[in-house]
């Protein structure tokens, strides 16, 4: 009793007095002690004990009572292993004995006290267009108050003068956002990996006395699909008191049984630009080394069957059908096409996805890398859309062939000879001329050889039909009416194409 009554300054002082450790928690300290009174216990050692103990309550007055005699030092059983010959205590032998769970009684009745476990805290995923500056809540659970569906937690806190001066110095994304912000970001209680934003039902914000606005949700534009709600950090900052003033925000959830844990931190909110100057910076793949993986996609697989001896790249961003200006892609990405990464930051930065559109597999910003060898090619080869990588790493343009265009001459069937003679004339009255043969009445040309008769099919449909009708208005007066004449195609169709 003597030894519980002492404070850690008497137990360190009589553990150091017998040469024991006299570090630790005061438990600790007060097992030693024990461990000491019943096991390795000499006269010093009870002088000792006695001299700490009226020493601490002379201190206290001498209206202290003194302990009753059954409970005096000089009552407590010895150990065997003391011998009262000897003023120095045996050593005892080494054995496995548990001394807190033997004289857990003097510990208020605990046995072995259990290790302190530190529990597993929640973790967000880091975001690419927010770099966190400090955390000034951790991710705390939001707990029921009772059993009705919609929740209330109420949260305070207050900024210290420079996280204000640093909203107040930064710069403006657009008329009244600020880039330093203060965001609420909310996921699931979940401790097995970085989270990813996500709502509970029935969200709702009240920053001090005004409602903050929570982001809405896409429209879906398949049939039978939900609208989805894009999850994201909640900016306070334009409702929230830039002083040393107490700032309280009030989450209403809804509570269907998942467990939603919220933070708060201060961000620096950064633009596609930015971002776009950072990869340029830090993100760039030594044209030598994507040299390297363009040989090692080539090389022959002596299981193969088939031998790839190149493999075509597109110089058109898959995303918006222009020609590459920064071409990217992420280095988990088998392929070798590239996409820009212009457009993509910006795409991601509206609706962040974060992936490929090559693959249709996640490409994050921290896995990204320009191409150092196509952003070569690029400004090498301007009059091509597409080239081929060969087996040694070299590459050749792909160029489009032109189109073969016909001849602006006009068509020209040639027929057989005229049944009647005639000469074909056109509408100025001139004979026709064809590679130079006339057409003349008796079929026969200057060489005296049988010609073809021609026809022009460049003749206006309208000036051919008037001239038929002329044809039979004479015919009328002459003969009267006269059966059709037809052309006789006896010597076959030839095309002038």
């Amino acid at each position: 009793n003597m030894v519980m009554s002492f404070r850690v300054s008497d137990l360190q002082m009589l553990l150091g007095f017998v040469g024991r450790s006299k570090s630790g928690l005061k438990h600790e300290l007060v097992t030693r002690a024990l461990q000491l009174v019943q096991f390795d216990c000499s006269p010093e050692v009870f002088k000792k004990i006695k001299e700490l103990y009226e020493t601490r309550y002379n201190k206290k007055g001498s209206d202290v009572a003194q302990p009753p005699p059954q409970h005096r030092a000089e009552a407590l059983p010895l150990h065997s292993s003391y011998d009262r010959g000897s003023a120095v205590p045996r050593t005892l032998p080494t054995t496995n004995i548990d001394y807190p769970a033997l004289y857990g009684k003097y510990l208020n009745g605990l046995g072995r006290l259990p290790p302190k476990v530190a529990k597993p805290e929640v973790r967000l995923v880091k975001l690419p267009f927010y770099t966190t500056l400090d955390e000034l809540l951790k991710p705390t659970e939001l707990v029921p108050q009772n059993n009705e569906k919609l929740q209330e937690s109420p949260c305070i806190f207050a900024l210290t003068p420079r996280q204000v001066e640093l909203i107040r110095n930064s710069r403006e994304l657009q008329p009244g956002v600020k880039s330093v912000q203060v965001v609420l970001r909310i996921c699931y209680t979940d401790t097995s990996s970085p989270q990813e934003d996500q709502y509970p039902p029935n969200i709702a914000v009240k920053v001090n006395h005004s409602y903050c606005s929570v982001p809405g949700y896409y429209p879906s534009n398949k049939p039978g699909v939900e609208p989805k709600r894009p999850c994201r950090p909640i900016n306070l900052t334009h409702l929230m008191y830039l002083s040393a003033a107490t700032n309280r925000i009030t989450v209403t959830w809804g509570n269907y049984g998942k467990s939603y844990s919220v933070g708060l931190y201060l961000v620096r909110q950064m633009t596609s630009a930015e971002l776009l100057q950072r990869l340029k910076t830090i993100g760039i793949k030594h044209p030598e080394l994507c040299k390297a993986l363009v040989k090692e996609k080539l090389r022959l697989d002596p299981d193969s069957e088939i031998a790839t001896t190149g493999v075509r790249v597109s110089l058109i961003c898959p995303l918006v059908k222009m020609r590459l200006s920064v071409p990217c892609r992420a280095e988990t990405c088998a392929h070798l096409q590239c996409f820009d990464a212009v457009f993509y930051l910006q795409m991601n930065e509206k609706k962040p996805t974060w992936m490929c559109p090559v693959c249709d597999k996640p490409a994050p910003y921290d896995q990204l890398i320009i191409d150092g060898l196509l952003s070569k090619i690029l400004t090498e080869c301007e009059d091509a859309d597409e080239i081929e990588y060969l087996v040694d790493g070299s590459w050749c343009p792909i160029r489009a062939e032109k189109e073969r265009s016909c001849s602006p001459q006009c068509p020209i069937l040639v027929l057989g000879e005229s049944p009647w003679g005639e000469r074909l004339e056109t509408p100025g009255g001139s004979s026709s001329d064809v590679n130079g043969l006339l057409a003349t009445p008796n079929g026969t040309g200057e060489n005296g050889k049988a010609t073809a008769d021609v026809v022009d099919l460049t003749l206006d449909s309208s000036s051919s039909e008037e001239d038929e009708e002329e044809d039979e208005e004479e015919d009328d007066d002459d003969e009267g009416p006269q059966p059709k004449r037809r052309c006789s195609y006896e010597k076959g169709l030839v095309s002038a194409c």
